[in-house]
């Protein structure tokens, strides 16, 4: 009975060893499911298109998280296969198409008028806008510069003419146009000045550390909350955009259920202390 009990014991051992057995290669750093290996050179392709410099040095937190992302997509890319959602395509066109199925085949109709009048009522903090001004500048690079400018509007010339000819401003070929601006928009030392002309009305020369400024206010704009109406564009991509987070946010946890992830930490060049230990 002692030698029977000790063969029992062999193939256990065996599938222990076999368990615990490193990846085939020794570039794989994850599989889903029990065939799909994810190699690290796909990982370094993702991690190049979502920081963009390849040279960042990124600690070990930020490229777990990274990680994670990047498993997480591959998972939903797997779920759009299974049910039959996958698009044409290939590489990262085929798996966002294929994650843009997802989200299409699960997203509820556009949102209820009483799903926006509630949203407008609940936020309307967030469309509160401020006293605006629509503003030109002239830039220029000396006083006695500034002041033939300011002569010239003062005798009757058109300012988007003058700063035209005069300004050194990128905008000058745009007559000086800066477009609709609040307080919070210009530095402290131009906003009272700005705010306090009048619509067509052109400031004194506000000299600046890098030349001599003109200031003139197109249109003033009064401080007010954007109506319902105005707002219903907005909130309709905000309520979309939410249901369309909840969504993924269940799809991934669908995929991460479904598919067994086995991460390969021994083949990873930092510290993995992301969500699928």
């Amino acid at each position: 009975m002692r030698r029977q009990s000790v063969l029992w014991l062999v193939p256990l051992a065996l599938l222990a060893c076999q368990r615990d057995a490193p990846p085939a290669a020794p570039d794989v750093v994850a599989r889903i499911g029990e065939a799909e290996e994810v190699r690290y050179a796909e990982f370094e392709k993702y991690l190049e298109r979502t920081v963009g410099d390849p040279e960042s040095v990124l600690a070990s937190d930020v490229l777990s998280q990274i990680f994670d992302q990047f498993l997480d997509e591959k998972i939903l890319v797997r779920l759009a296969a299974d049910r039959g959602l996958t698009a044409s395509g290939e590489g990262t066109k085929r798996d966002r198409r294929a994650i843009d199925a997802l989200l299409k085949d699960g997203l509820e109709e556009a949102p209820s008028q009483q799903e926006i009048a509630r949203y407008y009522q609940e936020h309307r903090q967030e469309f509160a806008r401020p006293e605006r001004v629509r503003l030109r500048q002239i830039l220029t690079e000396d006083r006695a510069t500034a002041e033939r400018a300011l002569a010239q509007i003062t005798a009757g010339a058109d300012f988007a003419e003058v700063a035209q000819k005069l300004s050194r401003d990128p905008s000058a070929s745009s007559g000086g146009y800066q477009g609709e601006l609040s307080r919070a928009d210009l530095p402290p030392a131009f906003a009272d000045v700005i705010f306090g002309l009048k619509p067509g009305e052109v400031s004194r020369i506000v000299p600046a550390d890098y030349g001599f400024h003109l200031f003139q206010v197109v249109a003033r704009s009064p401080a007010e909350v954007v109506p319902l109406e105005g707002a219903r564009g907005e909130i309709v991509g905000k309520l979309r955009q939410e249901q369309a987070d909840r969504l993924l946010a269940s799809l991934v946890t669908e995929g991460r259920n479904r598919y067994n992830v086995t991460i390969y930490e021994r083949n990873l060049p930092f510290n993995y202390a992301g969500s699928y230990k």
